[in-house]
């Protein structure tokens, strides 16, 4: 039985040690035939990107030349023209993975050091009579002390050199071409960094006359306008695309082969619930590589793939958005689905503000997955999603309450006071919540039609309630009697000996200072409205009593709450 390697992604080594492996070598195959000049490959983290890079790598670099073992037995080995092909390229293999900086300057100097290891890979040419004295005194110059506008040309010049001593053109393959990208958004020196990036892949990828073809994969598409304006000869391939569709990720055919492999063949329909469910283009049930791996070696359930990042800029995004996000994110996790047009360029500079940019990321983070698509007549397509699998409902519970769960948090005792109908621990533990919680946000003190606190509020304590999903029905802004009301819990199973009896309506009122003089008049206000819309028409319909409904009036001013 082959040995499963966690995290091992170095192909040579995989097969030198014949380690678990599910051969993607048509990947190769698929790629080169197709004759591309640069290709651009978005797809989930922990999707094997890296692998097939340095699948392709191994299969196509003067390094790895008569490494046949390597591919003895793999399907692009059944091909003569193709074993013929093996080892006779220079390749440049660069990954930007550890571009994580807080800052542009350590940022472009972690880039400079990654150009600087790829030269030292090479520096064999400056003992090589291919290379002219000015040529080595560059190539001596690749340093930490180089200037930034060199490094954007550094990578065509070493093209360059390889093409003099191989008289070859160079493949380069780039991995993770996104994440100094995706960090410059985050930590607010985008411009810097997005101007640098154009650059570099202009010469790389553009203007560079020893270019045999180029790879590069990410988790976005990165809009045009941001660094690939100059680059008119690129193929993308995102998550809607169906080519390449199974070369990243495991078919579900693979995945039932290697249960069965490792004697867990009786494990196939719950595996598939947990891990099932990406899709790209045509190609459905795919699996993430990550946790089919985890599973395989623990022998047991578990979140792997879920585990593997803080998921940061989908969390703030959910987290600072409006209340149709949280409510849409709501309606997910119960397992219904959303219907909007994405535009699979990712332009971070629109995150905060384009409605449906936030499930643009989501799909291609791999959180989400194409259930229907149609295009639209007036030229766009509109894409019907739903969470991917049960590993990421579960991560999404857990972020959302995670941003409740910190070292003072009385999130958990917020609930049980409301459970048993204490307002004054209610309001003693909601108090410090919001002081803890409340620092994130602009919550204004008097509403506005602009700052809509009021939604605000409804959507942080829609939040606290997903520790109550496998209890109640959690419904919120729907029609009942003669309005809409802002929360309803309605209890799973009412009646069973077992279930909650108990339902609950909430209304959500900020203190306007023009109509109330004090926080209690708007409590009161709250309720009245409760009442007098006939809100509990609903539960009272399903055949809850009055007495087992229960009625909350919240007002909030600034930081200060009062429940009532």
């Amino acid at each position: 039985m082959r040995t499963i390697s966690i995290g091992k992604q170095s192909f040579s080594s995989i097969r030198e040690r014949n380690n678990f492996y599910i051969d993607k070598t048509d990947f190769i195959r698929e790629w080169w035939e197709a004759d591309d000049a640069v290709t651009l490959i978005a797809r989930p983290r922990r999707f094997g990107k890296t692998l097939n890079m340095d699948m392709l790598n191994c299969f196509f670099s003067k390094r790895y030349e008569g490494r046949a073992e390597l591919f003895e037995g793999l399907s692009i080995w059944n091909e003569e023209n193709y074993r013929a092909l093996q080892g006779t390229y220079p390749v440049i293999f660069l990954s930007f993975a550890d571009v994580k900086e807080q800052n542009a300057d350590d940022a472009m100097q972690s880039i400079k050091f990654n150009i600087i290891e790829l030269y030292n890979q090479y520096d064999f040419l400056m003992k090589q009579d291919c290379l002219s004295e000015s040529e080595r005194e560059q190539f001596a110059s690749v340093n930490r002390t180089m200037p930034d506008r060199d490094i954007t040309k550094s990578i065509r010049i070493l093209c360059n050199y390889l093409y003099k001593y191989y008289g070859r053109n160079v493949i380069i393959l780039l991995d993770e071409y996104d994440t100094p990208m995706q960090e410059a958004y985050v930590n607010g020196y985008w411009d810097e960094m997005a101007a640098f990036i154009r650059n570099l892949f202009n010469a790389t990828f553009k203007t560079n006359p020893y270019l045999e073809r180029a790879v590069m994969t990410g988790i976005t598409r990165i809009s045009k306008e941001s660094i690939f304006s100059d680059l008119n000869n690129l193929k993308v391939v995102t998550t809607t695309s169906s080519k390449y569709g199974n070369a990243f990720g495991f078919t579900e055919q693979e995945v039932f082969d290697a249960l069965d492999e490792y004697g867990m063949g009786n494990e196939k329909e719950l595996v598939k619930k947990w891990y099932d469910g990406f899709t790209f283009g045509r190609h459905t049930d795919i699996y993430n590589p990550w946790s089919i791996t985890n599973y395989l070696d623990e022998r047991r359930l578990g979140t792997y793939w879920a585990n593997t990042s803080s998921n940061g800029l989908i969390s703030n995004l959910i987290r600072h958005g409006d209340i149709n996000i949280k409510e849409t994110m709501e309606d997910l996790l119960a397992g219904k689905s959303l219907h909007a047009e994405i535009d699979e360029e990712i332009i971070f500079s629109q995150l905060d503000a384009r409605k449906d940019a936030i499930w643009s990321l989501m799909l291609a983070s791999g959180y989400l997955k194409v259930l229907h698509s149609e295009f639209t007549a007036d030229g766009h397509f509109r894409y019907e999603l739903g969470v991917t699998n049960f590993e990421t409902q579960i991560m999404f519970r857990d972020m959302i309450r995670g941003w409740f769960d910190g070292r003072d948090s009385h999130y958990n005792d917020f609930i049980k006071a409301m459970l048993q109908n204490d307002k004054k621990a209610m309001n003693h533990y909601m108090n410090k919540v919001a002081l803890q919680t409340f620092s994130y946000f602009d919550v204004g003190n008097k509403p506005s039609h602009e700052m809509e606190p009021e939604k605000f509020y409804h959507g942080f304590v829609l939040g606290l309630m997903v520790e109550l999903k496998d209890k109640y029905h959690i419904t919120s802004n729907r029609e009942s009697g003669f309005g809409r009301y802002d929360i309803m819990l309605e209890p799973i199973a009412a009646g069973d000996d077992n279930a909650p009896s108990t339902a609950y309506v909430l209304e959500f009122k900020v203190y306007d200072a023009d109509d109330e003089q004090e926080l209690q008049d708007t409590v009161e206000a709250a309720l009245r409205q409760i009442e007098d819309k006939g809100y509990d028409a609903e539960l009272l319909a399903k055949g809850i009593a009055q007495e087992q409904i229960r009625h909350y009036g919240f007002a909030f001013r600034g930081k200060e709450v009062l429940i009532g």
